[in-house]
């Protein structure tokens, strides 16, 4: 209980020292997460990549449907979340990149992700910031593999539907605020 207190705590933080790059008060719900999760088949996936790990509501659970020989690649801009994430999280599979997602091509450096994992308030980001990310991701992804995103407005669809060929969405209303899953 404690921990889930402090990560609240540093979740908050990050979001008062920078709204639009944090985009929510606290942590995704589990079930939103789950409901997520769902979407995609880990289980399969030889690498899985999260844009925006927080301090963990994501990436415990990726890590768990994940194969043993699987790797996932957390970014995080934020160096607090992403030190509390790496001792949170001690798996070997689990390697944490302290930086933007915008660099996600140049850390990937050709690998391909059979999914990608998104959280990042696309909604508040800059549009050129979005629009790097998207496309970085896009760029990377594996010919068959998934990106996820949630998100707390339905106003990213469009641009999603611009980048890839088949985009499907769910809503979790067991989240505050609900969330849009793509």
């Amino acid at each position: 209980m404690r921990s889930n207190l402090s990560e609240r705590l540093l979740f908050l933080r990050a979001f008062l020292a920078h709204p639009r790059r944090v985009g929510a008060v606290l942590p995704t719900s589990a079930r939103a997460v789950g409901d997520m999760l769902d979407m995609a088949d880990l289980r399969r996936a030889r690498l899985a990549v999260e844009l925006g790990a927080g301090t963990g509501s994501h990436p415990g659970p990726i890590l768990q449907r994940l194969g043993t020989q699987a790797r996932l690649v957390a970014f995080e801009i934020d160096p607090g979340m992403a030190e509390a994430l790496r001792a949170k999280l001690p798996d070997p599979r689990l390697s944490v990149v302290t930086g933007s997602a915008e660099d996600v091509v140049g850390v990937l450096d050709g690998q391909r992700p059979d999914v990608v994992i998104s959280a990042l308030p696309f909604t508040s980001l800059p549009s050129g910031v979005r629009r790097t990310i998207l496309e970085g991701t896009a760029s990377v992804l594996a010919t068959t593999g998934t990106l996820l995103v949630l998100q707390y407005s339905p106003l990213i669809a469009r641009e999603l539907s611009r980048l890839f060929a088949s985009v499907s969405r769910k809503v979790c209303l067991l989240n505050v605020p609900p969330a849009f899953l793509y």
